[in-house]
């Protein structure tokens, strides 16, 4: 009895659970969860379970995709998807135009592509196949799976298919990679991941239900020596049945146990086990033949035979694997190396022959290398090419092996100097940023080769410091590079090393101290007719001066870039990407956001096309930055999601703050008041960065604060500003700083802290004056408002809300235009002079919120409604408590009559209508006869006033 055909003994807990997550599947049910993590040790019936869900899942009517990582394939990209993916009807793919992203993940053929829109792709697919039933995909031996995989992985359980869709994964815990570990848990803790621990088996259950022939005390001592793993138990009853002694049995391991099974078979039926163990999933008949160099009709016999004692199994499209993978492990590791060197020589040729793409012959290319062989490395070259895109850890993993073998000779110098480059970039692309900075230090310590350039590696190198959050270094080596004098920089490398110091150097110092840098950069590019150069250093020049808050100045070198920029084509600007996302930033900053936005898509779509997959998310929180700011809240969240993704795959823990930090401003406008995503996000920033005092780590603080200040924590808020902001605010972005002060005068005046706040609201106003920027004078204004709000004086404050949506919509910053006028509304209703102003504020800040889908504006303003529509309708009221004589006076004073006037048109005494007017002016709550007037002219048309 085989392991997937044995009853599930003693799981009863784990089936129940199986069949609470179909019911749920089927019914999609609301937060049920996207992935179930079946982990447990080797033999212990992971893949029995497994099993039992996909016949369940059947016989429920759900497509069942089942696929499985293996040991010797780990860098394989996609291995265990693309076998799942082989169940799928091909009719569904080809119904889908979005499905040709996920080609390399449905064929298993590497090619260039965007390997997180690959991503989007395969979750796309999968909705795409659950629309007309529930789909299961199980995922067996997943702690085997290679780098993508688990990149993949990780993205459909943070970004699940909207669709019944249920992701089963079983691992070995234990040997399960950090990455793979630690996505689970992180889907554990929000409820995505249900996990389930499969342990030893029930002695009672097991000795009555599998053992029933045994005496009970035999029974009980090989359940014993099983130690309730299910897979030695049946190990144990299979050679207990062909005769071996229960004392013998108790003492042998596992291992020899299964290979025991291999005593019996002639010579060519254990090589051919031994081969199926070599060839993995590539182990076909066809393949079979040319690599045991038997004929198929040979073959068909003892296949056969294999097959009948249930060593090797057939899977589908013909494909041969052994029984369990612990028996391949124990045949492959058993056979003589250089049969298994040779093996995957015979099968590298064979595939070659067939016309196989050099990812599916990498594999068996790398395990038949003993030497160098340059035909080989060619093949893993190939390889490695392909995948750079979709798949760099198996980009980097094939060079290595390259470059292991290579001669450490003169002539193959510069072939490794070029294959180290490529390596490094390929570690940096999958987030071995250290490895990758390790590996081009060695680069930069080789001579270069003649005619060539060591700024290439060193740019490179700065860059992987840049995401380490190592700035000093970076700027340190850019410095000693410029410098040099054997051999000095060519002017284009001056150039090139120039841009990365101008990008590096703020991050950790003041841009001012760069200044003459870039001003030398921006002449040499100039000199050498490089418009491509001359446009990125004054885009560096730009983002630099708009940080530090000297607006004329950035303004100036941002239209230049800007113009520049337009005036090229987009092949001029390959290498320009980066700096368009600093234009673009340059330009959000200077409140440019058409412009912004502009620039932006145009270098998301250069850098999509040409694969510069690392420079996506400045790019995009550019435009997610842009979105906030125009009252787009849901879009933004998108954005720095999809930026999220890369960040996370990069493995920069600095670009991950800045990204999550965006998040959370977006998620605030985005999610509804007391929702407390938000808040998360933005502690997950601050905790990427850690003890940092960088830029990034500043704004993460901030929005640390602003979104504690949402949630209704202004201690909190206070606390994160001035940690951001550090002695006397100097972290705080200059450009930005009025924002950052109104949530330390809101945050002090909820403490009641009116000094402080009066101190801060003062301090926004002067750095506001000083930048001379709309967004920035409107949250001054704010600020000030909440002031004499504090002190009872409304109508003060009323007209500083008013000015700051004034000067919001100035640079069409929707978000804070309506939010002004929200704040304003109910202080305008309340004015006697103002119900009308206050009703129009209200129902425009409600139409902007609503328009633009910010959930928090309109929580905002459904909580203020009651009291402006109360408020703006109390004089309304307030005139219907006037007697019919009052009325007829208010009417006659409307009109700009004196009360001597009044006096002989009613027949009246004047000493009667001072009288009557006093009593008006004090049900009415005005003042005066214009107050009364406008009153009077404010209510609603066609109501009737006099009688």
């Amino acid at each position: 009895m085989t392991t997937e055909r044995m009853p599930l003994v003693g799981r009863d807990t784990e089936l129940g659970l199986l069949d609470r997550l179909l019911a749920d599947l089927t019914a999609d049910a609301e937060g049920r969860p996207a992935v179930l993590d079946i982990s447990g040790e080797a033999g212990i019936g992971k893949s029995r379970l497994t099993h039992e869900l996909c016949r369940r899942a059947a016989r429920e009517g759900a497509t069942v995709l089942r696929g499985r990582a293996t040991e010797y394939e780990r860098h394989i990209p996609f291995q265990p998807f693309t076998d799942a993916f082989a169940d799928l009807d091909p009719t569904v793919p080809a119904s889908l135009p979005a499905a040709s992203g996920a080609a390399p993940v449905l064929t298993g053929a590497a090619r260039r592509a965007d390997r997180f829109g690959l991503h989007r792709a395969t979750a796309a697919l999968l909705t795409h196949a659950a629309a007309t039933a529930p789909l299961v995909m199980v995922l067996d031996d997943l702690h085997w799976a290679d780098a993508a995989s688990l990149e993949l992985l990780d993205h459909l359980l943070r970004h699940p298919p909207r669709a019944r869709v249920l992701l089963a994964v079983a691992r070995r815990e234990r040997q399960s990679p950090a990455p793979l570990t630690a996505t689970l848990q992180r889907g554990t803790d929000t409820g995505a991941v249900c996990r389930t621990v499969l342990g030893p088996l029930d002695e009672q259950a097991c000795v009555e239900q599998l053992t029933p022939e045994l005496d009970r005390e035999e029974a009980v001592r090989l359940f014993a020596a099983s130690e309730g793993n299910p897979l030695y138990l049946l190990a144990l009853l299979q050679a207990h049945r062909e005769g071996a002694p229960v004392s013998r049995l108790s003492t042998t391991g596992l291992g020899a146990l299964l290979l025991d099974e291999l005593t019996p078979l002639g010579a060519g039926q254990r090589r051919l086990v031994e081969v199926v163990a070599a060839l993995g999933d590539h182990a076909t008949p066809a393949l079979l033949a040319p690599v045991t160099g038997r004929t198929p009709a040979g073959l068909a016999a003892d296949l056969a035979e294999l097959t009948r004692r249930d060593l090797l199994r057939t899977g589908p499209h013909g494909r041969l694997t052994l029984r369990h993978p612990v028996l391949r492990s124990l045949v492959h590791d058993g056979t003589d190396p250089w049969l298994r060197t040779e093996t995957h020589r015979l099968a590298a040729a064979a595939l070659a022959r067939a016309g196989a793409p050099p990812a599916e012959r990498a594999h068996h290319a790398e395990r038949s290398l003993s030497g160098w062989d340059p035909e080989t490395a060619a093949v893993l070259i190939r390889a490695a090419e392909q995948a750079a895109d979709t798949a760099p850890a198996s980009c980097a993993h094939w060079l290595g092996v390259v470059l292991r073998h290579l001669p450490h000779t003169p002539a193959q110098a510069a072939r490794r100097r070029d294959l180290m480059l490529r390596r490094a970039r390929a570690l940096g692309a999958c987030g071995e940023l250290r490895a990758s900075r390790d590996l081009l230090h060695q680069v930069i310590a080789m001579p270069a080769p003649a005619g060539g350039s060591r700024a290439s590696a060193v740019v490179l190198c700065a860059v992987m410091e840049r995401h380490l959050g190592r700035y000093s270094e970076a700027v340190a080596l850019l410095r000693r590079e410029l410098h040099r004098d054997d051999p000095a920089p060519s002017p284009a490398d001056q150039v090139a090393l120039g841009l990365e110091l101008g990008s590096s150097a703020p991050h950790d110092t003041s841009y001012p101290t760069v200044r003459a840098d870039m001003a030398r950069t921006l002449a040499v590019a100039r000199s050498l007719g490089d418009e491509a150069g001359v446009a990125g250093a004054l885009a560096v020049a730009a983002l630099g001066e708009a940080y530090e808050g000297e607006t004329a100045e950035a303004d100036t070198y941002a239209r230049q870039a800007a113009a520049l920029v337009d005036s090229l084509p987009d092949d001029d600007l390959t290498g320009l990407c980066e700096q368009l996302a600093r234009l673009g930033w340059a330009e959000a900053f200077l409140e440019r956001f058409a412009d912004a936005e502009r620039h932006a898509d145009r270098g998301l779509a250069v850098a999509r096309r040409t694969g510069q997959l690392s420079l996506l998310p400045h790019l995009l929180l550019c435009k997610a930055h842009v979105h906030i700011q125009i009252c787009r809240p849901v879009s933004a969240v998108e954005l720095s999601e999809e930026a999220e993704d890369i960040a996370r795959g990069i493995g920069s823990d600095e670009l991950l703050a800045f990204v999550l930090a965006t998040k959370a401003h977006a998620m605030v406008a985005a999610c509804p008041p007391g929702d407390p995503r938000p808040l998360a996000v933005a502690e997950e920033a601050v905790a990427a960065v850690g003890l940092g005092v960088n830029w990034w780590a500043s704004i993460a603080r901030c929005m640390l604060g602003y979104a504690a200040l949402t949630a209704g924590d202004p201690a909190r808020a206070r606390e994160a500003v001035l940690h951001a902001g550090g002695p006397g605010l100097g972290r705080l972005q200059p450009s930005m700083r009025p924002l950052f002060l109104e949530v330390l005068v809101t945050a002090s005046l909820a403490l009641g802290e009116g000094d402080a706040a009066k101190d801060w609201a003062q301090r926004a106003r002067e750095e506001a004056e000083r930048l001379d920027l709309p967004v920035q004078r409107a949250s001054a204004l704010r600020s000030n408002a909440h002031i004499p709000l504090g002190l009872g004086d409304s109508r003060a404050a009323a007209e500083l809300f008013v000015a700051a949506a004034e000067e919001s919509a100035r640079s069409g910053a929707l978000f804070w235009e309506a939010f002004s006028l929200l704040l304003g509304a109910p202080l305008l209703a309340s004015d006697p002079e103002g119900p009308r102003q206050g009703r129009a504020a209200w129902h425009r800040g409600r139409r902007l919120a609503a328009a633009g889908g910010s959930a928090m504006l309109t929580g905002l303003a459904d909580a203020i409604g009651p009291a402006v529509a109360e408020a703006a309708d109390g004089p309304e009221r307030r005139l219907a408590e006037l007697t019919a004589r009052e009325r007829e006076i208010a009417a006659l004073v409307a009109e700009g009559l004196t009360s001597p006037a009044i006096a002989d048109r009613l027949c009246l005494s004047r000493r009667t209508v001072e009288t009557h007017v006093s009593r008006i002016y004090r049900k009415t709550g005005v003042s005066s006869r214009a107050a009364l007037a406008v009153l009077i002219a404010g209510r609603p048309s066609g109501t009737a006033f006099s009688g």
